[in-house]
Protein backbone atom coordinates (compact mmCIF):
# COMPACT_ATOMS: atom_id res chain seq x y z
CA UNK A 1 0.00 0.00 0.00
CA UNK A 2 1.69 3.16 -1.30
CA UNK A 3 1.55 6.76 1.14
CA UNK A 4 -1.54 8.23 -1.03
CA UNK A 5 -3.06 5.01 -0.65
CA UNK A 6 -2.32 4.82 2.97
CA UNK A 7 -3.58 8.78 3.78
CA UNK A 8 -7.11 8.17 1.57
CA UNK A 9 -7.63 5.24 3.74
CA UNK A 10 -6.73 6.90 6.73
CA UNK A 11 -9.17 10.23 5.68
CA UNK A 12 -11.74 7.65 5.26
CA UNK A 13 -11.31 6.51 8.85
CA UNK A 14 -11.47 9.71 9.90
CA UNK A 15 -14.85 10.65 8.24
CA UNK A 16 -16.01 7.35 9.39
CA UNK A 17 -15.19 8.41 13.60
CA UNK A 18 -16.22 12.26 12.93
CA UNK A 19 -19.82 10.97 10.91
CA UNK A 20 -20.26 8.81 14.73
CA UNK A 21 -21.13 12.13 16.34
CA UNK A 22 -24.16 14.12 16.04
CA UNK A 23 -23.57 17.88 15.22
CA UNK A 24 -24.84 19.04 17.95
CA UNK A 25 -21.77 17.61 20.33
CA UNK A 26 -19.29 18.72 18.45
CA UNK A 27 -17.63 20.09 21.48
CA UNK A 28 -20.17 19.18 24.23
CA UNK A 29 -18.31 18.48 27.14
CA UNK A 30 -20.65 18.55 30.02
CA UNK A 31 -20.19 21.46 32.11
CA UNK A 32 -18.20 20.34 35.56
CA UNK A 33 -19.90 20.24 39.12
CA UNK A 34 -18.56 23.08 40.87
CA UNK A 35 -16.33 20.92 43.18
CA UNK A 36 -14.61 19.22 40.15
CA UNK A 37 -14.42 22.59 38.54
CA UNK A 38 -11.95 23.39 41.28
CA UNK A 39 -9.85 20.17 40.98
CA UNK A 40 -10.07 20.72 37.27
CA UNK A 41 -8.55 24.10 37.22
CA UNK A 42 -5.59 22.69 39.49
CA UNK A 43 -5.33 20.05 37.18
CA UNK A 44 -4.61 21.73 33.85
CA UNK A 45 -3.17 24.82 35.88
CA UNK A 46 -0.05 21.84 36.65
CA UNK A 47 0.11 20.57 33.08
CA UNK A 48 0.47 24.42 31.59
CA UNK A 49 3.22 24.74 34.54
CA UNK A 50 5.37 21.66 32.75
CA UNK A 51 4.80 23.25 28.71
CA UNK A 52 7.12 25.99 27.15
CA UNK A 53 6.06 28.84 27.46
CA UNK A 54 5.35 28.77 23.12
CA UNK A 55 2.91 26.75 24.16
CA UNK A 56 1.46 27.90 27.23
CA UNK A 57 0.73 30.90 25.11
CA UNK A 58 -0.67 28.79 22.67
CA UNK A 59 -2.88 26.57 25.41
CA UNK A 60 -3.88 29.64 26.38
CA UNK A 61 -5.45 31.00 23.03
CA UNK A 62 -7.80 27.92 22.71
CA UNK A 63 -11.54 28.48 22.58
CA UNK A 64 -13.35 28.22 26.34
CA UNK A 65 -15.22 25.06 24.48
CA UNK A 66 -11.78 23.48 23.23
CA UNK A 67 -10.28 24.23 27.38
CA UNK A 68 -13.45 22.89 29.04
CA UNK A 69 -13.08 19.53 27.19
CA UNK A 70 -9.23 19.48 27.46
CA UNK A 71 -10.36 19.69 31.81
CA UNK A 72 -13.06 17.33 31.24
CA UNK A 73 -10.48 14.49 29.80
CA UNK A 74 -7.79 15.70 32.50
CA UNK A 75 -10.99 14.83 35.14
CA UNK A 76 -11.96 11.57 34.32
CA UNK A 77 -8.43 9.85 33.55
CA UNK A 78 -7.30 9.48 37.21
CA UNK A 79 -4.08 7.86 36.19
CA UNK A 80 -1.74 10.31 35.68
CA UNK A 81 2.35 9.91 35.30
CA UNK A 82 5.01 12.34 36.37
CA UNK A 83 7.37 10.55 34.32
CA UNK A 84 5.61 8.85 31.26
CA UNK A 85 5.33 10.15 27.97
CA UNK A 86 2.82 9.93 25.37
CA UNK A 87 4.82 7.39 23.43
CA UNK A 88 5.09 5.50 26.58
CA UNK A 89 1.47 5.38 27.22
CA UNK A 90 0.51 4.79 23.45
CA UNK A 91 2.32 1.18 24.40
CA UNK A 92 0.84 0.68 27.45
CA UNK A 93 -2.82 1.25 25.66
CA UNK A 94 -1.55 -1.13 22.51
CA UNK A 95 -0.93 -3.56 25.14
CA UNK A 96 -4.37 -3.30 26.35
CA UNK A 97 -5.84 -2.98 23.09
CA UNK A 98 -3.66 -6.51 22.18
CA UNK A 99 -5.45 -8.07 25.36
CA UNK A 100 -8.93 -7.24 23.99
CA UNK A 101 -8.18 -9.31 20.71
CA UNK A 102 -6.57 -12.23 22.66
CA UNK A 103 -9.80 -12.45 24.76
CA UNK A 104 -12.43 -11.92 22.31
CA UNK A 105 -10.64 -14.69 20.22
CA UNK A 106 -10.66 -16.98 23.61
CA UNK A 107 -14.19 -16.05 24.69
CA UNK A 108 -12.84 -14.23 27.34
CA UNK A 109 -15.56 -11.80 28.57
CA UNK A 110 -14.01 -11.15 31.86
CA UNK A 111 -10.42 -10.23 30.40
CA UNK A 112 -11.87 -8.44 27.80
CA UNK A 113 -14.41 -6.27 29.75
CA UNK A 114 -11.24 -5.40 32.15
CA UNK A 115 -8.83 -4.46 29.21
CA UNK A 116 -11.40 -2.42 27.77
CA UNK A 117 -12.02 -0.44 30.44
CA UNK A 118 -8.22 0.10 30.91
CA UNK A 119 -8.04 1.80 27.51
CA UNK A 120 -11.17 4.23 27.93
CA UNK A 121 -9.36 5.16 31.10
CA UNK A 122 -5.81 5.17 30.25
CA UNK A 123 -3.10 7.11 31.98
CA UNK A 124 -2.42 10.18 31.01
CA UNK A 125 1.48 11.22 30.27
CA UNK A 126 3.43 14.04 31.74
CA UNK A 127 1.78 17.25 31.18
CA UNK A 128 -0.95 16.15 29.24
CA UNK A 129 -1.86 15.20 25.69
CA UNK A 130 -0.68 18.89 24.38
CA UNK A 131 2.99 18.57 24.47
CA UNK A 132 3.12 15.71 22.38
CA UNK A 133 0.49 17.29 19.18
CA UNK A 134 1.92 18.25 16.31
CA UNK A 135 2.39 22.07 17.14
CA UNK A 136 -0.02 23.41 14.46
CA UNK A 137 -2.58 21.18 15.33
CA UNK A 138 -3.02 23.12 18.62
CA UNK A 139 -5.87 24.94 17.54
CA UNK A 140 -9.49 25.21 17.98
CA UNK A 141 -9.42 23.83 14.19
CA UNK A 142 -6.89 21.29 14.65
CA UNK A 143 -8.65 19.82 18.55
CA UNK A 144 -12.40 20.02 17.38
CA UNK A 145 -12.08 16.70 16.52
CA UNK A 146 -11.21 15.58 20.02
CA UNK A 147 -14.73 14.82 21.05
CA UNK A 148 -15.26 12.43 18.03
CA UNK A 149 -12.08 10.40 18.99
CA UNK A 150 -13.12 10.23 22.59
CA UNK A 151 -16.24 8.63 21.54
CA UNK A 152 -14.81 6.84 18.67
CA UNK A 153 -12.32 5.12 20.99
CA UNK A 154 -13.25 5.26 24.52
CA UNK A 155 -16.77 5.76 24.29
CA UNK A 156 -16.86 2.39 22.46
CA UNK A 157 -14.27 0.58 24.72
CA UNK A 158 -16.70 1.25 27.55
CA UNK A 159 -19.18 -0.39 25.29
CA UNK A 160 -17.07 -3.06 24.67
CA UNK A 161 -16.48 -3.46 28.16
CA UNK A 162 -20.63 -3.70 28.31
CA UNK A 163 -21.01 -6.45 25.80
CA UNK A 164 -18.42 -8.59 27.00
CA UNK A 165 -19.31 -8.63 30.72
CA UNK A 166 -22.50 -9.98 29.21
CA UNK A 167 -20.65 -12.52 27.54
CA UNK A 168 -21.93 -11.17 24.32
CA UNK A 169 -18.59 -11.79 22.55
CA UNK A 170 -19.60 -10.84 18.79
CA UNK A 171 -21.25 -7.37 20.24
CA UNK A 172 -17.74 -6.83 21.78
CA UNK A 173 -15.92 -7.75 18.50
CA UNK A 174 -18.06 -5.30 16.73
CA UNK A 175 -17.37 -2.44 19.12
CA UNK A 176 -13.57 -3.91 19.00
CA UNK A 177 -13.12 -2.52 15.31
CA UNK A 178 -14.94 0.39 16.21
CA UNK A 179 -11.91 1.33 18.53
CA UNK A 180 -10.01 0.21 15.91
CA UNK A 181 -11.32 2.94 13.36
CA UNK A 182 -11.13 5.88 15.56
CA UNK A 183 -7.61 4.77 16.74
CA UNK A 184 -6.75 4.98 13.03
CA UNK A 185 -8.49 8.09 12.61
CA UNK A 186 -6.90 10.28 15.59
CA UNK A 187 -3.53 8.85 14.34
CA UNK A 188 -4.03 9.65 10.90
CA UNK A 189 -5.45 13.76 12.28
CA UNK A 190 -1.79 14.03 14.94
CA UNK A 191 0.77 11.64 13.72
CA UNK A 192 0.57 11.80 9.83
CA UNK A 193 2.67 9.04 8.34
CA UNK A 194 3.82 6.34 10.52
CA UNK A 195 8.09 5.79 11.51
CA UNK A 196 8.75 9.85 10.13
CA UNK A 197 8.23 12.08 13.09
CA UNK A 198 10.68 14.15 14.59
CA UNK A 199 8.40 15.67 17.42
CA UNK A 200 10.42 16.68 20.31
CA UNK A 201 7.42 17.17 23.50
CA UNK A 202 7.06 20.78 24.06
CA UNK A 203 7.43 20.50 28.10
CA UNK A 204 10.14 22.77 30.49
CA UNK A 205 13.29 20.57 30.92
Amino acid sequence: MNVTTTRLCAAAALATALATVPATRALAADPPAKLDMQRGTELMQQQMAQMTPELRERAAALSPEIKRFLMSVALKHERRSDTMTLVQVMHEILADYQTIGAAIATDNGPMAADAARRVALHRLPRGGMLPYLPFDKVTNEGLSVLPAMEVAVEGNAMKLAEAADKGDMVGAANYYGAVTTGCVACHAHFRGQPGSTAYVPRLRK
